[in-house]
């Protein structure tokens, strides 16, 4: 209740008003830690694509990859893109968020071999995953985190069933309802 009226030193109301403005300082200055990741943007979407077409990563990964394209090739967001940065943020926070995913479920021995035949070094690649990760809201990592897990039961428990190939003849079907 004293927080109300709380005076500065120009003897006007609004503490709370000179906490905002540092909030928006620390933000802007966690966003300049992106700068250099963004320089590496290429190079990481070199190892993206190596990792995708690598056998070894598991397919569950992949689908969640792939899922956020869909999810930002397709428009249809949460947060609409006309509304300024927020609109775009959305975006980037699905991305990154399976980002981190996909690159939590690589072998680190086939991730270590894709850093090596690309010449990204590991201590700086660390640094980047830890920094996308410090700008990723911590319950929404920990629930995306278990999707691929579901995914891959789910695949699991649709081809033990064997309604896999009846579901892909009957959408297939030659007489069509129409």
């Amino acid at each position: 209740m004293a927080r109300r009226k709380t005076e500065d030193s120009r003897g006007k109301g609004g503490g709370s008003r000179s906490r905002s403005r540092g909030g928006a300082a620390r933000r802007l200055l966690g966003l300049l830690a992106f700068l250099p990741v963004a320089s590496r943007a290429p190079l990481y979407a070199r190892l993206v694509f190596a990792l995708v077409v690598d056998d070894r990563v598991p397919n569950s990964r992949k689908a969640m990859l792939a899922g956020a394209l869909g999810y930002v090739a397709f428009g249809r967001d949460i947060v609409p893109d006309d509304i300024p940065v927020l609109g775009g943020l959305d975006d980037l926070v699905v991305i990154a968020v399976a980002l981190d995913v996909f690159l939590d479920g690589v072998d680190d021995d086939v991730l270590e071999e894709k850093l090596a035949e690309l010449g990204i070094d590991r201590g700086a690649f660390d640094d980047d995953v830890a920094r996308i990760r410090r700008f990723l809201p911590g319950p929404i990592r920990r629930t995306v985190r278990r999707l691929p897990g579901l995914l891959g039961a789910a695949g699991e428990a649709l081809q033990q069933s064997g309604l896999g190939p009846r579901l892909r003849a009957w959408i297939t079907r030659e007489d069509s309802i129409a």
